[in-house]
């Protein structure tokens, strides 16, 4: 099964064609919220990825000042000119962040614990609050539904097996920013995250395949359960969590409350339908492979936002996300993000849109379909 290490790497394969597009409508959070009474000064290690334009344009529009410290190899244009740009890296060389004061820092580009271990050293004393983007791989294996924040991270396991040590390694680094700053420490763990300017082909399938028409493959049983949460959420809430003062875990996943693969496919294609206001229905039918063996033998695992929930991913997209909404962790509907993540899509580059890394090709869905129409005569 590919594990989170797999899913990695493919997003440092496109990772370099994020930012192309960046002006396109959706990608970074476009309201304008009332400025806060108290504004701050921000360091965000990262900045320029995923996660990174969203936030840096939602903390100014909050009237927020912003620093971004990153390599200086991916271009930052899209970012707001008054946010201050410090270059050095994560690997030890992070003199340019010495002898600076800020009021938070957000770490949101760290998968290796002696990376935070050198950052938080250094920060501690000048920076009152630190807030870590984990994962909510730190819980792999999924052994159960309704994980919550009382569950411990597991530190150490068989890191042969890439689940284990993604997982392990964000929960070292959730470890060392608590241990660091005690109830300064902030640590946000999101579930597959979806939107405009995604740096990876998992969650785009759905926003491409189903305008597409025709019969559709949808994995799993019917009550199997669908987990992600768009980006620009993950990045409001970040902000109102330093704002607010809160402290320790928090599991960020959407929707509000619990939705089955069936349902965010049909509701999917309803977003996506060009029709939907003239009451023509665009000619989509939805093929349920409920078998979870002949899904295995096929290589179907995963399509984001489901996984397979069995053996140690059975409680994978079922994370309890309750102590998030009730320090105010609020939803896109779901229409909005596919709406605006194919709006999206169209902009970058056209060597990414003509050979994406989805988790089917149409080849293989016709192929899969056909097999499985045999199966069941």
């Amino acid at each position: 099964m590919p594990s989170r290490r797999d899913f990695l790497k493919t997003s440092a394969a496109v990772g370099g064609s994020v930012l192309v597009g960046a002006t396109a409508p959706g990608l970074l959070a476009a309201a304008t919220p009332e400025p806060v009474r108290a504004p701050m000064r921000l360091l965000i290690l990262g900045g320029t990825g995923f996660i990174g334009p969203h936030l840096v344009k939602h903390a100014i529009s909050r009237g927020h000042k912003v620093t971004i410290f990153t390599r200086g190899r991916r271009d930052d244009s899209m970012l707001p000119p008054e946010v201050e740009r410090l270059v050095g890296d994560r690997n030890g060389q992070l003199a340019a962040l010495e002898g600076k004061q800020w009021d938070a820092v957000v770490d949101d580009s760290a998968t290796n614990p002696d990376w935070v271990r050198q950052s938080a050293t250094l920060l501690k004393g000048n920076v009152p609050q630190y807030l870590f983007t984990s994962s909510t791989g730190v819980y792999y294996p999924y052994l159960k539904k309704g994980l919550d924040e009382s569950t411990p991270p597991l530190l150490e396991g068989d890191q042969k097996d890439g689940s284990v040590a993604y997982g392990t390694a964000k929960a070292q680094c959730e470890k060392i920013v608590f241990d660091t700053f005690g109830n300064g420490g902030i640590v946000v763990r999101p579930s597959y995250i979806a939107g405009p300017g995604d740096t990876t082909d998992r969650f785009p399938y759905w926003p491409v395949r189903l305008p597409r028409g025709g019969e559709v493959l949808v994995p799993g049983k019917r009550e199997d359960t669908a987990q992600f949460i768009d980006v620009r959420d993950l990045a409001e809430f970040m902000v109102k969590l330093l704002e607010d003062k809160r402290y320790g875990p928090y599991n960020v996943a959407a929707p509000k409350d619990p939705i089955t693969m069936r349902e965010f496919v049909e509701q999917a294609a309803r977003a996506l339908d060009p029709s939907a206001g003239s009451g023509q229905r665009a000619k989509v039918t939805f093929t349920q492979v409920d078998d979870y063996d002949f899904l295995t033998e096929n290589k179907i695992f995963s399509m984001v936002p489901w996984v397979i929930p069995t053996g140690n991913n059975f409680g994978h997209t079922a994370i309890s996300n309750a102590r998030a909404k009730g320090a105010g962790l609020t939803f896109r509907p779901l229409a909005t993000t596919v709406r605006d993540t194919l709006e999206w899509w169209a902009t970058v580059p056209e060597e990414r849109r003509n050979a994406p890394h989805f988790a089917l090709t149409p080849e293989q869905e016709a192929t899969v379909l056909a097999a499985w129409k045999a199966k069941k005569g």
